[in-house]
This record gives structure tokens, C-alpha cells and sequence, in this order.
């Protein structure tokens, strides 16, 4: 693993000679392999990552790592510097809720409304890049952290493996993968099918929660056919199928009763969710002279479907809700660089995408008999009807709605002098939603090799960042205030009904981000890195899960800030590895301006005066890894270690005002590979996840837009076989 501060320079290698009698023969496939990475080197020239901080993950520290290629893709980015491990399997990066925006060979893949599920495999990478800091122009909208993942391709790797892994927790996970090349053409698929007793972190920090299965199948296919030296078609497939229990919490106390039906224990309630993404990306990559471009369209399909407890969910919590969301999108993308001599790379793009949400959710409720007006000096209150009035009400609240973005840039990487090198640019964006807003951006980023050992460098971005799509409509506010069947007088309230009716749309985040560092090789194999950065916001976008159903909903706070500091150490020698990475952050925001009606009008009140710390702030956060490969054996070991997210401060009431407790979790690992002479190769593993089953805390139910407590997973062993093919 490696952090960087990328400058990319383009070797354009030379194409053999393609004519003679064999096209079949060695000549030929040398020249095909030849040609894929110009071609590759002429892609990745064409997005440039100059001034960012960029840390590069790959396929074979992937693979050294406990767990190898069977962790989830989360787990993997959490060993980069300033991420931040949440429940539901959220990273947070640098301070920022989510906003990570994910690519596939530097093409996006819009963002879906999965929660729980994992869209990408770490089995078709090979490298995963983790860029943040102040970004150059081409990257937009979701401008968080970005994590491109550079595909596999048979004609680098020809094979592939047939493996099964599992252990703990009734873990067992199947998997395949497969690349090659015939002729011009080039292939890599990949697919797996997971299932275990874990699916969702527990609520209790029992090592065996309660109804929390999940089944999960993942397949991934990466298509090539080279057209002549200059020009390539790709083509990539996806697809991700994941059903999850929500695991249930013992002994709780119910709130409401249901005519005629008897008390659900929250130990037996029945609620699932299931989450579906499919994806599609066709590009044309040319690459000639001095001019290199690529077109490339895009397509994304996902759906969400939670069923409630019907009965259980209205006796603890007065809503019982069944809600399904689906979200198509399909855009273009269409990027060049052109060279003028040694000095100057001018590169320019537009990125175009149409959004269609749809959701359909239908509540049962209780009538409720509700008094005062939602404020601190007059406070409120909502008390279940008496019967006859406590038998179910149902709420029909269906909707659709179309976003379209329009994003174009243009920057120029000019080297100054052989040492400096600046990159400048603008960017604009626009969308249209629920909202119509639009920002032209500025960016400028210095790399200087003050050394051979030493970079440094600086940069200044400007971010618009438009709310997710998913929102909740103004409407469904006041169907939970007025929906009473015709013999109860109306207006009626509900036990659902918020205590706060005020529900401003979301706008779009705008922000000013700052951010210097240096990397410092210090002798052959060892690199030290330190890198700063700042942000002020104004409309900080943040998400809250406020419901039964596991959906975010985003808001807005008027005022935010984030700043810190992130260190990152790396080593190689010989058959060992190391590195070490940790993060200090601080987040804050103040007076939440959108989404009002899901929030406690006491913390409404006290935020619109007082800055706090975001929820998903953790004041540090490291990680740790080595591997050293002894005679076949290769022997590895990583860690985490975090202060812990914020809660409400249980003594000042403030919130987000105090955090869970500190956590660190240590895992190890052990292959060997053993090889079979004619029938391949042949590789066993052990792995240890949690050594020291340390049982702690990532959230303990409070704090803003937090909705349950989650804890860490405890110990692990697991064992896998990979057999290759």
C-alpha cells in the first residue's frame, strides 16, 4: 500500500509487426499486450490526479492482507489513511458522511441507494485507489473521497482460480474468476455467493445476533476487443443481489398496542431487506499522436425493499412500513487530453446523467392523541388513542421524480520546470431535481519535486455537491398528521406523527477546500507522508437513518467545518511489507436548515445556535498492516484503531456532545501455496479476524440522525481454498 501524489506521464510504447503468415503465434500476442497497456497508459493520462493525495491499494496487498480477496470492498479502504468504519458497513472519509463517489477505469458509477450491500468485488481489481484533498476538475458531485478501481484483464493475467472460504458465524463463500484473451479480444469475469449468520453488525454485541442471515451473489465481466493500435472498445457488466435479515435486539419494551393481537418479543420480530444493483459501462478509447479520448456511456439500475414486522414494528415503534424504492440512471461521459509538447497537457470533459426515482410505501399506523406545539416551552407530546381508536391505519405515500446533471471542466497541467508542475482548471455543474441550482468551480493544484526524495505539494478546490436523490417529499409530512379514516374526527394525528412539521428541501453542499502535504522517501523502501487539509461549507450535507426501513435521508446544515491532519508510512523489502496510517479530524456544523421533521425539536433548537460535531466524527483513527512471505508461507497481520463516533452526552444533554469508547481490533493471517506440477497450483489459508474477540462499541443508538446501536464483530476463524485454473 502507497500513498502518492500522482503525476502522470504517458509512455507510448512501440506496436510490433503485425503482418507475416501466423497472426496466432507469440509475435502476435506479445503485440496485443503491447498495444492493451498503451492503450491503458492513454486512459489513465487522460484524468489527471496531480496535487491530490492519493493512496493506491493493490491487487497484491489486497491478496496479503487476513481475509485476502474475501473481504468486502469497505474493509479494504478502511486500512487507507482518515477513514472511519460506521454500521451498516458506511466508511467515512476525512470527516465527510458517505460521499464517496465510486469508479470503475476512471468512469462513474452513479451512486445507488443500497445500504447494507457491497456493489464492487475486491476480486476484479487490480489496484484500488483511494483520492481525496483538493481534487482536480474532473472530479465533481460527489467530491467526499473518490475510489477508482482499475479492472483486471485476461491478456495481463491469463487464468484464474475456482475458490471456497468460510468458517465462523456459518460463513461459506464460493467464488471464481477467470481472464484470458483470443486473438484482439480480452476477457476477465468474476462472480461469488456469500452467506452467513452476520449480515448486519449486532445490536447488542452478541457474537451470534439474533435473525441476522444474509445471502449475497456478485458477478463482474470486464470485455476488450482491440480495434487497431490506436482504438479499443470495453465493455463492463455488473450485477450484486444481497437479502438481509435486521437483526433483532431481546428484551425491549414495546411502546403501543394493536387490537385484538398479542405482544410480538422484540427477540422473534421479522423484518428484511433486500437490495439489488445492476450496472453497465460501453467505451471507445483512441488514443493517436498527440490527442487521446475516450467516450463512454453508463447505466445503473438499484432497488431497495424493506418488510416490516407488521405487528411487532407498531407495538415497539407505532409504524409498520412497507417501502420500496428503485433508482435508473444512465449518463455519458466523454473526456480527451491533448499533449502540446513537454510542458503543457490541456484536458477537458462533459459528464451528462439522467436519474429516475421511483417508491412505493405504504404505513400502518395508530391514532394518536398529540398536545403542544413541538417547542422547548411548550413541549410535545403523542400518546396512543384509547381504544376503540388503536387499531391500524394505512397510509399510501407512492412518488417519482427525474434528475438530470450537466457537468463540463477544462484544466491545463503545465510543468513550469522540470521540478514544478501546476494544474488549473474550471468546472461547472448543474442539476435539476427537487431543486434547480448550479456553481462554477475553480481548481488549482502545485506538485513540487523539491528533491529526489521529497514532494510537496498544495491545492485549492472548489466543491458543489448537490443533495442525493433519494429525498423525502414535502407530502408525506402531512399524510402522518392527517390520514384518519372518516368516523374519527379530522385533522387526527398519528403515532407517527412528527413533532416538528417544517421540512425544507435539501440544497446543495458549496465548499472551499484547502490541502498541503509532502512525501518524504527517507531510504530505499521506507516513505513517510503528512498531509493537512480544510474545508468550510455552507448547506454541509449530511444523512440521518430516522425510520424503520434502513433508508438515509439527507439534510443540510447551514454552516460546517472540517480540518485535520493524516499521516502515512510505507515499507518494502525484499519478502516484507509494512505500512502504518493515521488520521486526526475534526467535524462540525451548525443550525440544520432542511428535513426538519425528523429531529427532536429541543436538538433543533439548540443547533441553530451552537456548532456540533457530526455524528460520524472520530477524532482518530489508524490502521496498521504487515506481511512477510517465508518460503511459500506468507505470514500477515493488520489492525484498526478508532476513538469512536459521537453520541449524545447523557450529563449535558448537548448533542452529539460525547462519543463511544476507543476500539482496537487485530486480525492475522496465513496461505501457503503448494504447488501441483501439471494440475496448477494449489492455495490454503487461515484467517483470524478479531484475535482478541475485543467487543466494542460503533454506535450506541443516540446522536443525530443515528438510529440503532451497532457493535464491532467479534472473533472469526476462517479457512479457504483456492484452487487455480
Amino acid at each position: 500500500m502507497a500513498a502518492a501524489l500522482a503525476m502522470p506521464t504517458i509512455a507510448f510504447a512501440q506496436i510490433g509487426d503485425q503482418s507475416g503468415p501466423d497472426q496466432s503465434g507469440p509475435s502476435t500476442v506479445e503485440t496485443v499486450t503491447v498495444t492493451a497497456k498503451k492503450l491503458d497508459a492513454a486512459r489513465t493520462g487522460i484524468q489527471t490526479q496531480t496535487g491530490a493525495s492519493t493512496y493506491t491499494i493493490t491487487e497484491q496487498d489486497i491478496e496479503a492482507a487476513p481475509g485476502g480477496e474475501n473481504n468486502l470492498l469497505n474493509q479494504v479502504i478502511l486500512q487507507a489513511p482518515s477513514v472511519a468504519q460506521d454500521s451498516f458497513g458506511q466508511i467515512h472519509v476525512r470527516g465527510e458522511h458517505n460521499a464517496l463517489q465510486y469508479r470503475l477505469d476512471g468512469i462513474i458509477i452513479p451512486e445507488g441507494i443500497s445500504v447494507f450491500g457491497q456493489t464492487l468485488d475486491p476480486r476484479l481489481a487490480s489496484s484500488v485507489q483511494l483520492i481525496t484533498g483538493a481534487l482536480p476538475a474532473e472530479y465533481g458531485l460527489v467530491t467526499g473521497a473518490i475510489v477508482d478501481m482499475q479492472t483486471k484483464s485476461g491478456v495481463f493475467e491469463p487464468g484464474g482460480d475456482v475458490a471456497i472460504y468460510g468458517g465462523s458465524h456459518g460463513t461459506i463463500e464460493p467464488s471464481f474468476d477467470y481472464g484470458g484473451s483470443s486473438g484482439n479480444f480480452n476477457y476477465f469475469v468474476s462472480g461469488d455467493y456469500l452467506q452467513d449468520k452476520v449480515g448486519i453488525e449486532s445490536p447488542n454485541g452478541s457474537a451470534n445476533p439474533l435473525h441476522d442471515d444474509t445471502a449475497q451473489y456478485h458477478g463482474f465481466a470486464y470485455l476488450e476487443d482491440i480495434l487497431d493500435e490506436h482504438s479499443r472498445v470495453t465493455m463492463i457488466l455488473g450485477t450484486s443481489h444481497d437479502h438481509f435479515q435486521i437483526p433483532d435486539n431481546p428484551d425491549q419494551p414495546t411502546s403501543f398496542t394493536v387490537a385484538g393481537a398479542p405482544t410480538v418479543p422484540s427477540a422473534k420480530l421479522n423484518e428484511d431487506q433486500r437490495e439489488i444493483t445492476d450496472y453497465g459501462i460501453l467505451s471507445y478509447l483512441h488514443s493517436q499522436g498527440q490527442f487521446d479520448f475516450q467516450v463512454s456511456a453508463f447505466a445503473r439500475y438499484s432497488s431497495l425493499n424493506f418488510s416490516p414486522d407488521s405487528i411487532g414494528d407498531l407495538e415497539y415503534d407505532g409504524i409498520a412500513q412497507q417501502a420500496f424504492k428503485q433508482d435508473t440512471a444512465f449518463g455519458l461521459q466523454a473526456e480527451g487530453a491533448y499533449h502540446i509538447g513537454d510542458t503543457h497537457t490541456i484536458r477537458g470533459g462533459i459528464i451528462v446523467q439522467t436519474e429516475r426515482a421511483t417508491s412505493a410505501t405504504t404505513s400502518q399506523v395508530l391514532p394518536a392523541d398529540c398536545t403542544g406545539s413541538g417547542i422547548v416551552a411548550d413541549p410535545y407530546e403523542c400518546t396512543q388513542a384509547p381504544p376503540p381508536d388503536d387499531a391500524p391505519i394505512s397510509i399510501v405515500d407512492n412518488g417519482a421524480k427525474t434528475q438530470n446533471t450537466y457537468s463540463a471542466y477544462l484544466q491545463d497541467e503545465w510543468k513550469i520546470v522540470p521540478t514544478l508542475t501546476v494544474n488549473y482548471g474550471l468546472r461547472f455543474d448543474q442539476y435539476d431535481a427537487f431543486a434547480k441550482e448550479d456553481q462554477l468551480s475553480p481548481r488549482i493544484n502545485l506538485v513540487w519535486n523539491a528533491t529526489d526524495s521529497t514532494t510537496v505539494h498544495a491545492g485549492y478546490s472548489r466543491f458543489f455537491t448537490p443533495p442525493p436523490f433519494e429525498l423525502v417529499g414535502d407530502e408525506t409530512v402531512s399524510k402522518f398528521v392527517d390520514s384518519c379514516p372518516g368516523t374519527i374526527a379530522s385533522p387526527c394525528h398519528t403515532t407517527a406523527t412528527p413533532q416538528v412539521t417544517e421540512d425544507d428541501i435539501s440544497k446543495a453542499e458549496r465548499a472551499n477546500y484547502f490541502d498541503a502535504g509532502v512525501s518524504q522517501q527517507m531510504f530505499a523502501g521506507l516513505t513517510l507522508g503528512v498531509d493537512s487539509y480544510y474545508k468550510i461549507s455552507r448547506n454541509l450535507i449530511d444523512e440521518g437513518q430516522f425510520g424503520a426501513p434502513i433508508i438515509l435521508t439527507p439534510f443540510n446544515y447551514k454552516s460546517g467545518k472540517q480540518y485535520g491532519l493524516e499521516f502515512t508510512t510505507s515499507y518494502t523489502a525484499d519478502n516484507f511489507s509494512a505500512y502504518a496510517n493515521a488520521g486526526l479530524e475534526h467535524a462540525e456544523g451548525k443550525d440544520i436548515t432542511s428535513s426538519q421533521f425528523d429531529f427532536d425539536p429541543s436538538d433543533l433548537l439548540y443547533i441553530e445556535d451552537h456548532f456540533i460535531h457530526l455524528d460520524h466524527e472520530q477524532y482518530l483513527s489508524a490502521s496498521a498492516g504487515a506481511s512477510y512471505n517465508w518460503d511459500g508461507t506468507r505470514f500477515s497481520a493488520d489492525m484498526l484503531y478508532g476513538s469512536g463516533l459521537r453520541k449524545d452526552d447523557a450529563i449535558t444533554g448537548v448533542p452529539n456532545g460525547a462519543h463511544v469508547p476507543g476500539y482496537t481490533q487485530i486480525n492475522l493471517g496465513a496461505s501457503h501455496d503448494f504447488d501441483l506440477g501439471r494440475a496448477g497450483d494449489l492455495t490454503a489459508r487461515v484467517d483470524v479476524i478479531n484475535v482478541f474477540d475485543t467487543k466494542y462499541e460503533i454506535r450506541d443508538g443516540t446522536g443525530v440522525g443515528v438510529g440503532a446501536p451497532q457493535w464491532g464483530p467479534r472473533r472469526g476463524l476462517f479457512f479457504g481454498l483456492s484452487k487455480s485454473i
